[in-house]
């Protein structure tokens, strides 16, 4: 499990580097927004492209499965406080979210749906926006989801300020260019997800789903603004080493995994 989990953080980091690349362009010349899967959907006229895909669909799954043990069986011992039922809980989206990935990458490797660009997420969220606001206590249930963010994105901006990557460490802490590379990934990531987490609470508590929406809104919004140029490239750059910080995970980090009581 633990080698689909690397190459699952060395596709990871394929995609943010593509990310990053691809805001960059938007930021410098005004081009189309790309949002994870519009990223997968770019490999596919790549040379070998539909074989980089499957290499990630099989990353990805990986991946989830093993955030999704993480979650479940716990193997560092979380749940033993508030933070950790919350790390727990991040795991799990971690998992699902990477499910979505690893299916959208292997309908593309196997051609079973056409590439889409830009970035179809915004179009999820509002989907999923508006079944939530259609259900009984739909309001409360996206703010929630909201909450939940804006609390990923605090975790996110606390590991860019701490930058201990304990996971990193072997014989010798990890050196501080790679702590600075993690730093500035994370922290590019914590300003996206407060992003998103606002845009869900805007659709709740106006009752409009067309105002949520994902990665691929953020960075038009920060496009938008008056300064909207430095402030995409400054968090392209970000997104960009994150991916660079992924595939040093992808070789260096050390993996726990928890196996359940009949494997073991």
């Amino acid at each position: 499990m633990t080698l689909f989990a690397r190459i699952g953080f060395a596709a990871r980091g394929l995609v943010y580097i593509l990310i990053g690349w691809f805001a960059l362009d938007v930021a410098s010349t005004g081009g189309e927004v790309k949002d994870n899967q519009g990223a997968l959907g770019s490999m596919v006229d790549a040379p070998l492209g539909h074989v980089l895909l499957a290499i990630c669909a099989l990353g990805f799954a990986g991946y989830a499965i093993w955030r999704l043990t993480e979650a479940a069986m716990d193997p560092e011992n979380c749940s033993r406080t508030l933070k950790g039922k919350f790390k727990r809980v991040g795991y799990a989206m971690s998992g699902i979210s990477h499910v979505i990935l690893a299916v959208a990458a292997a309908r593309l490797a196997l051609r079973q749906t056409s590439a889409q660009q830009g970035s179809p997420g915004d179009a999820s969220a509002e989907s999923w926006s508006a079944w939530l606001l259609s259900q009984p206590g739909g309001v409360f249930l996206l703010v929630l989801v909201g909450l939940v963010l804006f609390a990923v994105a605090a975790t996110q901006a606390i590991k860019a300020y701490k930058a201990e990557f304990h996971e990193l460490d072997g014989d010798t802490p990890a050196p501080d260019y790679v702590r600075w590379i993690g730093r500035c990934g994370y922290a590019a990531r914590a300003l996206i997800f407060a992003l998103i987490g606002w845009f869900v609470i805007s659709a709740a508590l106006n009752h409009d789903p067309d105002q949520a929406g994902g990665l691929g809104e953020a960075l038009k919004q920060l496009r938008a603004q008056e300064e909207g140029t430095i402030i995409l490239s400054v968090v392209a750059f970000g997104l960009g080493l994150f991916g660079v910080f992924s595939l040093i995970e992808a070789r260096y980090r050390r993996m726990r995994v928890a196996k359940p009581d009949f494997l073991r």
